[in-house]
């Protein structure tokens, strides 16, 4: 052990619910294989089927991408605690997964953003789609949502790093978490805590204004339409994106503000649940959201199924 820095930390599971952490395993596997499999397969229907690659497919595909990472770098680890007792974490270990979590996430917020963009420019100004959404201008998009995921985050891991742990090397956590970290430390977190609710304003919050902006101007173009039926299918193309949000941003918003209300009100093991919810339901879910929503994808998968058997 450093002066300041320990070899590693411990992480504990689910305080409070060790009596199951067997059953939640096995839930948690089930999750991760059913994440895997969907995302990978709506990857695979993407890249072989070229009606697909459109900008919405695209920024799909990315989604997919991120979820396979973000339920990677944490359940492997969540899982050879239950079976394994495997709780230690090396230092750097956690700093690196604290990284990814955060980055995927914040590019996670980016995709959705550019997802209600592209579904504002479609039946906003239909006939403007093709000159707008270019495919140069789709790689600044992605370029620019990476970059800025790791200029946000990368001050995260500064922050995290320069605090002395010379008390306690435990984490109360099923993985490594900036907050959880940080309250190990034997210093003042104040910088870490007010990071963190500005990278929330500026970031998650601003997203999901726009993205509330961009769906009022939806339903205002949804609604000056002529017939129902012509108002019923244009909104139906929204509605598997507003599902990915909520599942995305509800869990987010609450392991946020619960980080904040002292554990006498909230028990622990209810926070480190809804963060294991937010790293294993979206991912899980997505795919299976846009598989049955989507006709062309739905179809595809299908058609790819019968193939296959």
């Amino acid at each position: 052990m450093s002066k300041f820095h320990p070899d590693y930390f411990l992480l504990m599971g689910i305080p409070g619910l060790e009596y199951c952490h067997l059953q939640l395993s096995i839930v948690f596997f089930i999750m991760y294989v059913l994440s895997l499999m969907g995302n990978s397969t709506l990857l695979l229907v993407v890249g072989i089927t070229e009606s697909l690659h459109q900008p919405m497919y695209i920024f799909l595909s990315m989604l997919s991408v991120g979820d396979i990472l973000l339920s990677s770098t944490t359940v492997p680890k969540t899982l050879s605690i239950f079976w394994f007792g495997s709780h230690e974490i090396s230092f750097n270990g956690c700093l690196l997964q604290i990284f990814f979590i955060h980055f995927i996430c914040m590019t996670e917020s980016a995709v959705l953003l550019a997802m209600a963009y592209d579904r504002y420019i479609a039946i906003c100004y239909p006939m403007s789609y093709i000159t707008k959404l270019t495919a140069p201008f789709i790689r600044v998009m992605i370029v620019v949502s990476v970059a800025r995921s790791v200029v946000i985050v990368t001050p995260i891991i500064f922050l995290a790093r320069r605090l002395p742990y010379q008390n306690s090397n435990v984490i109360q956590h099923t993985y490594c978490e900036h907050m959880a970290m940080a309250h190990l430390a034997t210093a003042d977190i104040t910088a870490n805590i007010i990071y963190g609710v500005v990278i929330m304003i500026c970031t998650a919050f601003m997203d999901l204004l726009l993205i509330g902006m961009s769906y009022v101007s939806i339903v205002r173009a949804v609604m000056a339409l002529s017939t129902s039926t012509a108002r019923r299918k244009t909104f139906s193309t929204c509605v598997s994106h507003i599902c990915v949000i909520i599942l995305l941003y509800v869990p987010a918003f609450f392991s946020f503000i619960t980080h904040r209300i002292p554990h006498n009100h909230i028990p622990p093991y209810v926070h480190i649940l809804v963060a294991n919810i937010y790293v294993l339901v979206p991912p899980m879910m997505n795919p299976i959201i846009y598989g049955v929503r989507t006709k062309e994808i739905r179809q595809r998968i299908l058609l790819l199924f019968f193939m296959i058997k």
